[in-house]
């Protein structure tokens, strides 16, 4: 199954303040593995940052003035997310964001069904507990050092591994190339498909085991 993690960076907390996308960060999963398809802008807003976003990005009204808008983008975005699932940590903020850009220029709404919000997963597996995701990624123990400021193409590859390990998955931990640079999967087994195969002793191999230990017993090692 295809899936999308997404994350968006924009300017200011609410659109009803008219606040607008300023960064699309998308990176495509094909059974949980993440493949070499990614979808990632920044965007002008055609507003200046907010004081408090800036702090979260540090994308200036400068660096942004040059980037293309929304509208120039949005076929491509449409294309790329069409048909799979959605990967969002906090959906509701980023779905409010992107429906409101869509709805600007005329397009439908992206529908809330086929979405999956990390955030609330989080909040039914750890009740209480810090669900953001830098503390998803301290509990799991993901490097997320590089998350010196809010990116949404970093945060996008910290999700992907949040998400595999809060539905209980385990990331493929090898991927080797042969010559021809086709991609074996080797590793590739999820812990819900995979057991140890248990091997049970003949009559004759007891046997010689219950004679063994009984010898052996006989014997002092301490002298």
């Amino acid at each position: 199954m295809k899936e999308v993690v997404l994350d968006t960076e924009t300017t200011g907390l609410s659109v009803e303040e008219g606040h607008r996308i300023v960064e699309i960060g998308c990176v495509e999963l094909n059974d949980l593995i993440p493949t070499s398809n990614k979808f990632h802008y920044y965007l002008n807003p055609g507003k200046k940052i907010s004081k408090e976003a800036l702090k979260i990005h540090g994308y200036t009204d400068d660096f942004l003035s040059d980037k293309k808008k929304f509208k120039e983008i949005v076929h491509e975005f449409l294309e790329f997310i069409k048909g799979k699932r959605l990967i969002i940590h906090n959906a509701e903020f980023d779905l409010s964001h992107l429906n409101n850009e869509l709805e600007l220029i005329g397009k439908n709404k992206i529908e809330k069904q086929n979405i999956v919000d990390t955030l609330e997963l989080a909040r039914n597996k750890f009740p209480g507990s810090g669900i953001s995701l830098d503390a998803l990624c301290k509990r799991y123990r993901i490097d997320n050092s590089k998350r010196e400021k809010h990116t949404a193409l970093i945060d996008c590859e910290l999700l992907t591994k949040v998400y595999i390990n809060l539905i209980d998955q385990r990331e493929p931990s090898l991927n080797f190339s042969s010559k021809n640079d086709n991609n074996l999967d080797i590793m590739n087994i999820r812990s819900k498909d995979y057991c140890k195969k248990i091997v049970v002793p003949t009559t004759k191999e007891l046997k010689l085991h219950k004679e063994y230990l009984k010898n052996s017993l006989k014997k002092n090692y301490f002298n």
